[in-house]
């Protein structure tokens, strides 16, 4: 099955993109929120997914979009006390058995009238064997009712420019780690699945300094009829409102 996400300067419905694994570090915690920060340390980023029919164009709302993504030290929420210097199997999903229940930096919103979900977080850091990216899941919902069946339409990864990538990560909050983190180029999944045709458009919020954090934003096509080979309906939980 095929997404889509664009490329900036590109038309979104024309850059196909393939999905890219969920990785063993997803989980639902039951939580629509706009601020999945928590008050986790790191540089600012608020975010912008636009979701549009693959087949027209259109927006599509009432779409749940998920996100996670770890914290500027390189750990996920449900597995905090995993080292990220060292690199772990990335199997299926639950292949890595969680060590807590903590839940920053996850969280899904409802597209709204224009396809548009937007989330405040913070810059990602980066683990063994990986470059900086975000965990997005795209789930169908029958007449925007999160009770009523559903499906899991694409399951992907976002990336970001390298650029701002290394300014973000000579910050206090991310520095001092015993490994170095890894470019686009020398991350696997990203050469495999062509991660730049879901790298994101960034800016930053301050005129002066990058230091008052990023805006970031994608444009990605869904095609409403896929189902997703990366998470399956009954990896979620209902959600709670």
């Amino acid at each position: 099955m095929e997404g889509n996400a664009s490329i900036p300067g590109l038309d979104p419905v024309l850059v196909l993109a393939p999905e890219q694994m969920a990785g063993p570090y997803f989980r639902n915690p039951r939580l629509i929120r706009r601020n999945i920060s928590e008050g986790a340390s790191g540089t600012p980023l608020l975010l912008k997914l636009t979701l549009v029919d693959v087949d027209s164009g259109a927006p599509l709302p009432d779409v749940l979009v998920d996100i996670w993504h770890c914290n500027a030290r390189g750990a996920y929420s449900g597995w905090s006390k995993i080292n990220p210097d060292l690199e772990v199997d990335v199997g299926d999903i639950g292949s890595v058995p969680r060590t807590d229940d903590d839940t920053y930096l996850r969280g899904g919103q409802f597209s709204n009238s224009q396809g548009v979900v937007r989330f405040t977080t913070i810059y990602p850091g980066f683990y063994a064997g990986r470059s900086v990216h975000i965990h997005v899941a795209v789930r169908i919902v029958a007449g925007g009712n999160y009770l009523e069946a559903r499906h899991v339409a694409w399951v992907g990864q976002l990336y970001f420019p390298e650029v701002t990538t290394r300014s973000v990560l000579a910050a206090k909050d991310y520095s001092g780690r015993s490994i170095a983190p890894l470019r686009n180029d020398q991350d696997e999944l990203y050469r495999q699945m062509h991660g730049e045709a879901s790298q994101l458009d960034i800016r930053p919020i301050g005129r002066d300094s990058w230091e008052d954090g990023f805006f970031a934003q994608l444009t990605i096509g869904i095609d409403k009829r896929a189902m997703s080979a990366q998470i399956k309906p009954g990896d979620f939980d209902i959600y709670t409102v």
